[in-house]
């Protein structure tokens, strides 16, 4: 039996096919694109060529229908019927307040997914085609959404809320949601393990730092506060978000510059953070400007690291400094040391010590390191996220009836011996390459 995950955004399909038994991945693939003239599909399946190709795809249906004759195809696919999937997981955007932990799909689900399209406008409608087109594919196979925004409930309304007209909530739902959700819930259960902890008896911050990027507070194993609001737009600076900004400069520049509220709406979301800045967004190319002597490029190194401090600062205390780790994950989190130095200035006051030569040698998607000084009281961890792991095992235990939210349920990863086998393999490669990397496992 295998387990299908999606993740459709607003002009793509990622996917991936997982093997329940061999716990392991068989397949995973992108279909871009789409809504476009042509769309692509880049397809992986181990131990098979790579298979690429340009196509017609209007809209997610067709995109979805193209990934099932994929994993069917004799030569490319992973799979020789529609039978052998037992479940599907869906990435979800916005769950609002009435998802929690992750659920089976069903008419009213799909119903209350759209009454929240409002909050999510760029994201949710793409989710819900997805859905729609997998479940008209699919209709006799088991389907569950995993929501970005679950994780974060367990937030006190002292941390959701915020300080404006309390009707905005009642009658607009604004609040703070916090999104990543997947990826903060497995980092944090795995630095638990790491740690030798319950998850209960464990207080972590998690720095998730992609494109887009989030820091969430997790106190006794649940989150407590997190950095992304209402949107994915709050909080720190990211690839092509503002983050925190004073709200003022909103109607500010409307009134300067004459924009629409929509306009100003894809400004804060699509052409400020690092593009803003520097008019890059992939850290590797703006720390090479920044070596060249680019201020700007230099500017946004700053600014970025500065503000996941300030957040981590912030957080150690709601904490009541019982911080046990600071967490750094996703693309930049694992794979920008400039980024993570940045960051820890200065957290010598809440006992978290950087240790320089162990933060450049983690330079590895594989493994999880400990980059901390040895006499740091609280550990400095990179843990690689497995957002689709989870999303894995949520659609296996609801389609099993096993399912619970996280503080009722064991996932695979929160053993301590748990291995991931592509990355075991992937470890492999790199220590060759790297040996020093032998040295800072964080469980060795």
């Amino acid at each position: 039996m295998v387990i299908l995950t999606l993740n459709c955004g607003s002009s793509s399909a990622k996917y991936q096919v997982y093997d329940w038994e061999e716990k392991e991945v068989l397949a995973v693939g992108v279909v871009e694109r789409i809504g476009l003239e042509y769309s692509t599909i880049e397809h992986k399946a181990v131990g098979k060529e790579e298979y690429t190709a340009e196509f017609s795809s209007p809209t997610h249906k067709e995109a979805i229908e193209l990934i099932i004759r994929m994993l069917l195809d004799k030569e490319y696919g992973v799979i020789g019927d529609l039978k052998e999937i037992g479940a599907v997981g869906h990435r979800v955007l916005h769950g609002g307040e009435a998802f929690k932990k992750s659920a089976l799909i069903t008419d009213e689900v799909i119903a209350q997914l759209k009454s929240y399209i409002h909050l999510g406008p760029l994201h949710m409608p793409a989710n819900i085609m997805g859905i729609e087109g997998a479940v008209k594919a699919m209709p006799d196979v088991p389907q569950a959404i995993i929501l970005d925004t679950a994780w974060h409930q367990t937030m006190p309304e002292d941390a959701f809320m915020y300080a404006v007209p309390y009707e905005w909530y009642t009658k607009y739902n604004v609040r703070r949601y916090g999104f990543h959700g997947t990826s903060h819930l497995y980092c944090a259960k795995r630095a638990a393990a790491i740690l030798g902890k319950k998850n209960k008896d464990t207080n972590v911050i998690i720095c998730h730092i992609g494109n887009g990027a989030s820091v969430s507070a997790v106190k006794n194993g649940i989150a407590v506060d997190t950095s992304m609001g209402l949107t994915p737009l709050e909080g720190l600076v990211m690839g092509s978000r503002s983050g925190d900004i004073d709200p003022a400069i909103i109607p500010y520049m409307m009134e300067n510059t004459g924009m629409s509220a929509r306009e100003m709406d894809t400004v804060l979301n699509k052409k400020s953070g690092l593009i803003g800045l520097c008019g890059k967004s992939d850290r590797r190319d703006v720390q090479k400007s920044a070596r060249e002597g680019d201020k700007n490029a230099q500017l946004a190194i700053d600014m970025e690291g500065r503000r996941i401090g300030k957040y981590i600062g912030s957080y150690a205390t709601l904490l009541g400094g019982r911080l046990d780790a600071i967490v750094f994950t996703a693309g930049v989190g694992e794979m920008g040391p400039h980024i993570r130095e940045k960051a820890c200035e200065g957290l010598e006051i809440i006992g978290a010590k950087l240790d320089l030569k162990k933060n450049k040698t983690s330079l590895s998607r594989n493994g999880e390191f400990e980059i901390s000084t040895d006499d740091s009281k609280v550990k400095i961890l990179v843990i690689p996220t497995d957002e689709e792991l989870v999303m894995t095992e949520d659609a296996f235990a609801l389609m099993n009836g096993t399912y619970d939210v996280h503080t009722n349920f064991t996932y695979s990863f929160e053993s301590r011996e748990y291995v991931n086998k592509a990355r075991a393999a992937g470890l492999k490669r790199d220590l060759e390459k790297n040996p020093a990397l032998k040295d800072i496992l964080a469980i060795k």
